[in-house]
C-alpha cells in the first residue's frame, strides 16, 4: 500500500460531525456551549485532523481525541473579563478593576439586576422621580454639602462641571495642577472638550494668591483647584490652598471647583494610611463644588460625585450632558449600599474590602505567607525556591503616590534560568483564575495584602490546576 492509499484510509476513518455529536462524550459540551458552537468546534477539530493526515501525520486514535480538541477550542472562547488574584501589591490597581465591592453592594446590585426597581419612580407620590434621589441625602449627610449629584466617573464629573460653569469662558488653573493620569488623560484636554478656555496661572512649582486675583476678569467662569494625587512637587514650592482660593472666589463672585480626584469620606490615618483631606473638609473649606471618585479610596463602584452648592448642582442637572453621563440602576444600587456602610464607622473596615486591605498589618500578612509557603513550593516543584520576604504595597489609582504600606510576600526564584521564572508567570496568568504578581529583583513576588484568608483554599486549588 503506497502513502496516498494510507492517507485515504486514515481520512476515511475520521468520523462524521453528526457521529461525534451523537456520542455521550459530546453531551457536556452541548450543555455548556450549545449545539451551534459545539458543532463548529467539532468541525474545526476534524478539519485540523485532516490537515495533519495530509501532512504525513497520524489520525486521532478515537473519537475522544476529537472531543478533547473541540473542548480546548470551546474553552479558549471563555470570557476574557474574569476573576483573578491581585497579588501585585497595588490595592486599587487600575488595570485590575480598582476597588472590590462590599458584599452589601454586590447583593444590592444583584437585586437590581434580578428585579424591577423604583429607579425614577417616586413611591410616595406615585409619579416620576429622579434617580439621584436615591443617594442625594446620603451624600449630603456624609459630606456636609447642600446638594449632590453623580455621573459615571470623576473625569465625567469634572467635564460636566466645567461645561456647565465655563462654556466659552475662562477656567483659571495653576500650572502646577495641570495633571495627567493613566491612559493619557490630561486636564487641559478635558477643559478643551468641556468648552472652557484654560487660563494658566503661576509656574510649575510656585503659584501665589496674586496670580489668581490678577487673572480674574469678566470672562472668568470658574476657578479650578486640582488635587495632584499621583505626583508631588517638592523643594522650592508654593501653592494657594483651597480655603484661600475659596475666599478669592467668593469675593469675586466666581465659583470654585475643587477636584479631589480619589477623594475619601473618612480620615484614612485611622487605618494606618497617610492622611488625605476628606470630602467633608473640602466642602467646609468653602469650595462651591467638589468632585471625587467612587471606585478609589471610597471603595465602591466606578462613579463620579459632585457635591456642593444647591444652585450650581441644579444647573449641572439641567445640562444635557448629564443624561449622557448618568449611571445605570445596577451601579446606583451598589453606590447606595456602599454609602450606607459609611454610617457605621465602627465596622467600616470590616465590611469594606478596600479599607480592610489597606489596614492589614505587615505581621498579619507575613503569617499568611508562612502558612502558604510550603504548599506553594510543593506545587511548583524543585525548579524553584520559595521564601517569605518583606515588601511594600501601594494604594494605587494615583492615590498617595509617595506613601507605601509595609507588607510581606512570597518570593519565588528559579533554580535554573530566568526564562523558567517568566514561563511560570505566564502559566499562572493562564490559570482558570489568573494569578498576577510582579517580577522584581530576579524573583516573582506575590504580595499577599489583597488575598483574604477565606480565599486561601481556592488560591491553592487554582495553582494546582497548572499543567
Amino acid at each position: 500500500m503506497d502513502i496516498a492509499e494510507s492517507e485515504r484510509g486514515a481520512l476515511r476513518r475520521l468520523p462524521a460531525v453528526a457521529t461525534v455529536l451523537a456520542t455521550v462524550e459530546a453531551t457536556p459540551l452541548l450543555e455548556a456551549h450549545g449545539r451551534a458552537a459545539t458543532t463548529e468546534a467539532i468541525r474545526r477539530a476534524l478539519d485540523d485532523a485532516r490537515t495533519r493526515v495530509l501532512a504525513g501525520g497520524t489520525a486521532p486514535a478515537d473519537i475522544s481525541m476529537i472531543i478533547s480538541a473541540a473542548r480546548e477550542r470551546l474553552e479558549a472562547r471563555r470570557p476574557r473579563l474574569r476573576p483573578l488574584f491581585n497579588l501585585t501589591g497595588t490595592v486599587l490597581h487600575t488595570n485590575l478593576g480598582r476597588a472590590l465591592l462590599a458584599e452589601a453592594a454586590i447583593e444590592a446590585a444583584t437585586e437590581a439586576m434580578r428585579h424591577p426597581v423604583a429607579l425614577e419612580y417616586d413611591l410616595d407620590e406615585g409619579s416620576r422621580g429622579e434617580r439621584d434621589d436615591h443617594v442625594r441625602a446620603l451624600l449630603c449627610e456624609l459630606t456636609g454639602a447642600e446638594d449632590a449629584t453623580l455621573v459615571n466617573n470623576n473625569a465625567a464629573a469634572v467635564l460636566l462641571c466645567l461645561n456647565t460653569l465655563a462654556l466659552g469662558q475662562g477656567a483659571i488653573v495653576s500650572r502646577g495642577e495641570l495633571i495627567e493620569i493613566g491612559g493619557a488623560f490630561r486636564m487641559p484636554d478635558i477643559m478643551a472638550r468641556a468648552g472652557a478656555v484654560m487660563v494658566e496661572v503661576g509656574t510649575t512649582n510656585r503659584t501665589h494668591v496674586a496670580d489668581y486675583r490678577n487673572a480674574i476678569d469678566e470672562r472668568t467662569g470658574v476657578i479650578l483647584k486640582v488635587h495632584t494625587s499621583n505626583y508631588r512637587i517638592q523643594g522650592f514650592t508654593a501653592e494657594v490652598d483651597a480655603r484661600e482660593l475659596a475666599a478669592i472666589a467668593h469675593a469675586a463672585g466666581v465659583p470654585l471647583l475643587n477636584d479631589l480626584g480619589s477623594g475619601s469620606l473618612v480620615d484614612l490615618s485611622a487605618y494606618g494610611v497617610a492622611r488625605e483631606a476628606t470630602v467633608r473638609e473640602a466642602v467646609m473649606e468653602g469650595a462651591h463644588l467638589v468632585t471625587f471618585s467612587g471606585d478609589k479610596l471610597l471603595g465602591g463602584p466606578q462613579a463620579g460625585f459632585i457635591v456642593g452648592s444647591r444652585e450650581l448642582i441644579a444647573a449641572i442637572n439641567r445640562n444635557p450632558l448629564k443624561r449622557a453621563l448618568r449611571v445605570d440602576k445596577i451601579r446606583l444600587a451598589a453606590i447606595e449600599a456602599t454609602l450606607h456602610l459609611y454610617r457605621d464607622s465602627d465596622r467600616l473596615a470590616e465590611r469594606l474590602p478596600t479599607l480592610r486591605f489597606l489596614a492589614r498589618s505587615r505581621d498579619d500578612i507575613a503569617m499568611q505567607a508562612e502558612r502558604l509557603r510550603a504548599v506553594v513550593a510543593a506545587q511548583i516543584g524543585d525548579g524553584f525556591h520559595v521564601e517569605v520576604g518583606d515588601c511594600t504595597s501601594q494604594v494605587g489609582s494615583g492615590a498617595l503616590p509617595l506613601d507605601t504600606l509595609p507588607s510581606a510576600a512570597l518570593r519565588i526564584r528559579s533554580v535554573g534560568s530566568q526564562r523558567a521564572l517568566d514561563t511560570l508567570a505566564t502559566a499562572w496568568r493562564a490559570l482558570p483564575r489568573p494569578v498576577i504578581g510582579r517580577i522584581t529583583e530576579g524573583a516573582l513576588q506575590l504580595d499577599l495584602r489583597c488575598l483574604d484568608e477565606a480565599d486561601e483554599a481556592s488560591f491553592l486549588a487554582n495553582l494546582a490546576a497548572r499543567a
